[in-house]
């Protein structure tokens, strides 16, 4: 069977789903898993867009070894240098440089002609290649593109030295067999393509993103742009779990195979819905909470007799692992060191110690701690930004004939704060005396509760959207009890929006491509 190079984007296309944005130690984490997934490429971000972006796709390839670490760049000698810069250091560097090839683009967006595009393009590739032999060409929109037109580009393209030429459907327009006829038509009329991987790029304004993607690669494409759970621009990119199995499960119909370790597509899905706070939709195909669950009575039936009457898949296939009872309260440290380990933690004395007492105090409430839990733990100690704010204590009153108060004892730059307030409900009671002793303007966008595993003792979490100024910033809490996980998802939000306004310059650019 041929291999389909993978090519993940979660870090850059995937980021650019509004209010997505990661820190530089979120970024790192998700990377790790990345290489751990067995991912050929890794878009690690656009380095030209911010300081935080720059700084974040420079720590990425430091730390990389297997995988190659891409920066993207405009078709300008300003964002080339700006992403070498980032990603000099990379076992494995890639310069992925773009320009838009469309009528719609060059005449509203661009304001160039065909020649001057194709000029840009050539000169882009060129000044890449002086920095590394592996440089990826994009014609942005080029499903809308003149297929002559795009043709041209390519050749261009692959003359001055790209050794992936990439075509995106970048607004989601294209049908399965269009866009196939288009990866033909590309291949039959381009002269030289043999001399570079194509490539296909695929949104989902449509639902077609997956669809595509596979139609692509079927058609000839060999490298096939995704993120993890499908996110990115508006409604999101190709995703990773849909495609890899869709091959891996058809892989005799389809002839194509990729070097993904398909037991960590679910643990790769739970991160990035932990660190972006976009929640899995229930019914979503591979990782969702319903993909392999089983209500209607004829199905479980079946599934008992033979579970390939209604499961194409073992949920063991993509690291979905029932009852794995993982540590409890009489579990000692260096059993939690090695649990950590396993889950691709490298920590240090410090935050280990840490670690180690919320575990401790997460026992004392729980019974039972599943792998889920302990990554919640990581996130909330290990990648949270700088705490202007801190929770001290929370008491709340409320029920169908009190009215809800919330009495909050809080730590504000250092210094002991006590108030009370009130509200419709509990959380409100307690976001609004969070927000009166914070002094905070923020304004809640979005609010969404989820269990992290089953059972009555389950920690719910709690993610959380601020919004001050031009200023959006996620904010995540965990624990048994759901008022205080709200309570401290929203204090991690107002700890984020300050930690924005601290350092501009490290905020990712809301408004770049």
């Amino acid at each position: 069977m041929e291999r389909v190079i993978i090519f993940d984007t979660t870090l850059r296309d995937g980021e650019q789903s509004p209010g997505a944005s990661m820190n530089q130690a979120e970024k790192l984490r998700l990377a790790i898993q990345l290489e751990k997934l067995g991912v050929d490429a890794i878009e690690a971000g656009f380095p030209a867009a911010s300081k935080g972006d720059f700084e974040a796709v420079k720590l990425i390839a430091e730390k990389i070894r297997n995988t190659d670490v891409v920066a993207l760049a405009r078709a300008s000698k300003e964002d080339i240098d700006r992403a070498w810069e980032a990603i000099k250091k990379a076992a494995r560097p890639r310069i992925h440089t773009f320009i838009a090839t469309s009528d719609i683009h060059l005449e509203h967006k661009l304001k160039m002609t065909r020649e001057q595009v194709i000029e840009a393009a050539v000169n882009s590739v060129r000044y890449a290649r002086t920095f590394t032999d592996n440089v990826e060409f994009s014609a942005e929109d080029g499903s809308r593109s003149r297929r002559d037109f795009l043709c041209k580009v390519f050749e261009a393209a692959i003359e001055a030295g790209a050794t992936t030429v990439n075509l995106p459907d970048t607004v989601g327009y294209a049908m399965p067999d269009e866009f196939a006829e288009l990866i033909s038509f590309v291949r039959d009329h381009t002269p030289n393509i043999h001399r570079a991987v194509l490539s296909v790029h695929c949104h989902n304004d449509l639902g077609l993103a997956t669809a595509n993607t596979l139609a692509g690669l079927r058609a000839g494409a060999r490298q096939a742009e995704v993120t993890i759970n499908g996110i990115g621009e508006r409604a999101g990119n190709t995703s990773l779990e849909e495609l890899v199995m869709g091959l891996y499960t058809r892989r005799e119909h389809v002839g194509l195979n990729t070097r993904i370790t398909t037991a960590e597509i679910y643990p790769a899905s739970r991160l990035v819905s932990m660190v972006t706070g976009i929640v899995v939709q229930p019914n979503k195909a591979v990782v969702g909470a319903n993909a392999f669950a089983h209500e209607a009575g004829i199905h479980q039936d079946g599934v008992l007799k033979n579970r390939m009457t209604y499961e194409i898949m073992e949920p063991e296939t993509v690291g979905i692992v029932s009852n794995r009872l993982v540590l409890g309260k009489h579990s000692g440290r260096h059993a939690f060191r090695q649990k950590l380990g396993e889950l691709g933690y490298d920590l240090t004395e410090k935050e280990l110690n840490g670690l180690f007492e919320k575990f401790k105090e997460l026992c004392d409430k729980r019974k039972e701690i599943l792998d889920e839990d302990i990554e919640v733990l990581v996130a909330e100690e290990i990648f949270r930004v700088p705490g202007t704010y801190e929770l001290d204590y929370l008491n709340v009153v409320s029920g169908t004939v009190a009215v809800p108060t919330a009495t909050v004892k809080m730590k504000i730059r250092g210094k002991a704060a006590q108030n009370a307030g009130f509200g419709v409900g509990p959380v409100d009671a307690t976001f609004n005396t969070i927000a009166k002793m914070t002094g905070t303007r923020s304004r809640l966008l979005r609010f969404t509760v989820n269990s992290i595993s089953g059972g009555m003792d389950a920690q719910g979490e709690v993610t959380v959207r601020l919004k001050e100024n031009r200023l959006i910033a996620l904010g995540r809490g965990a624990d048994p009890d759901i008022i205080t996980a709200s309570a401290k998802a929203y204090i991690n939000g107002l700890n984020r929006l300050e930690y924005m306004k601290r350092n501009p310059s490290l905020t990712p650019d809301e408004s770049r491509l």
